[in-house]
């Protein structure tokens, strides 16, 4: 098995009395895309600057791309393309000006490829950086990440101030990358996009991981509200007790229920029956998530 792309063990960060990371394990594979969910205060920040050696753990380990971040920082963020998710910069500089100047950090960076990603999200190179609205600072930011084709790309709340349409675009850079064999970890706000984009999903509560699922395996899990149209009337009671299914409800030939996780018991003894439709309502992964803590907050009354 190769070496994970991010790797942290029972990684901890305290700021004086307040804890930023509780015990964070995290294993981030070669060549996938990772969404990093949370609210504002779960962690994501403070993981991802750990990550990238701008703070230091108060214990625990953190390898990316195979090295200690604090031994090998400098080397290390060559091969990695980092968009802040508060990204500011000298606003004195033409957007053109600035790219130039990081790609020569870099060791160079193709003026064509500079230019290639500002056709794609319509950037004008030639403005100053203080006269750009936020939506075209952060396009900055995006084509300083993807420029030099990172091996890892840590990407934090990564299409803020951009509209539909460039958000669209820029995961469609991030399909590119994953499909070039990049690693992308993204924390995100923006439950749409991480559907769109992971192939797997870290859900963080309070500085910990409440769970670590592919995208497929979460939306299997969840919780749909279903409504199935048979051709006679049916007994309520005998869907009740299936498995998953609660709130059921029969009004003439039509019942609708609540089902959590797997769809097998119901959709069989629906099958007993003459069906003539059925809805079943996919949740989002925004459902999901908050599905999540609700649970985590069950979980912790009843403790």
């Amino acid at each position: 098995m190769s070496e994970p792309a991010v790797h942290t063990e029972a990684l901890v960060k305290t700021y004086g009395r307040n804890r930023g990371l509780t015990g964070l394990d995290l294993r981030v594979e070669p060549g996938e895309v990772y969404g990093f969910l949370g609210p504002n205060g779960s962690g994501k920040s403070t993981t991802i600057r750990l990550l990238l050696d701008l703070i230091r753990p108060t214990s625990g380990h953190v390898r990316v791309l195979g090295v200690d971040p604090r031994r090998d920082g400098v080397a290390l963020r060559r091969r990695i393309g980092y968009l802040a998710g508060d990204f500011v910069v000298n606003g004195r500089q033409t957007a053109r000006e600035l790219l130039t100047y990081l790609g020569n950090l870099r060791g160079g960076v193709p003026r064509a490829r500079i230019d290639g990603l500002a056709d794609r999200l319509d950037l004008d190179l030639g403005r100053r950086i203080r006269g750009l609205s936020k939506g075209n600072r952060q396009k900055v930011g995006v084509v300083q990440a993807f420029m030099h084709d990172p091996e890892l790309l840590v990407l934090d709340e990564p299409t803020s101030g951009l509209d539909p349409f460039l958000q669209q675009e820029f995961l469609t850079l991030v399909r590119e990358a994953r499909d070039g064999g990049r690693t992308v970890f993204m924390s995100s706000h923006v439950m749409s996009e991480v559907q769109q984009a992971a192939d797997r999903v870290g859900i963080i509560r309070d500085g910990r991981l409440v769970t670590v699922a592919r995208v497929e395996d979460l939306r299997e899990r969840a919780v749909r509200q279903v409504e199935i149209h048979f051709a006679d009337p049916v007994d309520g009671a005998q869907f009740a007790a299936l498995p998953g299914v609660s709130e059921v409800s029969v009004v003439g030939t039509t019942l609708r229920c609540r089902l959590d996780g797997r769809a097998d018991a119901l959709v069989k003894a629906a099958a007993a029956h003459t069906v003539v439709g059925l809805l079943s309502a996919e949740p989002d992964l925004e459902q999901i998530f908050f599905g999540y803590y609700s649970r985590e907050e069950q979980a912790r009354v009843a403790a």
